[in-house]
């Protein structure tokens, strides 16, 4: 569901009448656990992309980062992700979100699975979340 909800903030974002040449986006995917704990959440997020019509290896790529529960990773992995130059990070719970957010003040970052978003300092509120936290890639922006 909350991935599902990330597809959608980007399809919102998409402006879909322009026909520009292809170019190959890269979005990040940020987890603090593996990814076979929310395996049934990619496969949502890839089918949007989909129905969007993104085909991973086509017009875009998809960098996975998982740090399989080995919270003493999610910093290096999360600067590891800056360092692959992706448009927007998806993240996955505020154990991805926090680290993401320190190693970055330009890549725009969408959070799933964040229980108290305003709580953790992520945004100021959920009417006005403003900043790069949740964010659209500028190729996404109306």
């Amino acid at each position: 569901m909350c991935l599902a909800l990330g597809v959608l903030i980007l399809a919102v974002c998409i402006d879909a009448g322009a026909q520009q040449p292809q170019k190959i986006h890269r979005i990040g995917v940020f987890g603090a656990t593996s990814p076979a704990t929310i395996a049934a959440r990619l496969d949502a997020f890839r089918q949007g992309l989909r129905e969007l019509g993104y085909a991973e290896g086509k017009n875009i790529v998809i960098e996975y980062r998982y740090a399989d529960g080995k919270l003493d990773r999610v910093s290096s992995l999360a600067a590891e992700m800056v360092r692959l130059n992706v448009e927007v990070i998806l993240t996955g719970g505020s154990a991805a979100t926090r680290p993401a957010r320190e190693a970055t003040a330009t890549i725009p970052i969408v959070m799933a699975q964040d229980t108290d978003p305003v709580g953790n300092g992520f945004v100021a509120s959920l009417a006005r979340p403003a900043g790069i936290l949740p964010g659209c890639p500028s190729w996404h922006r109306n």
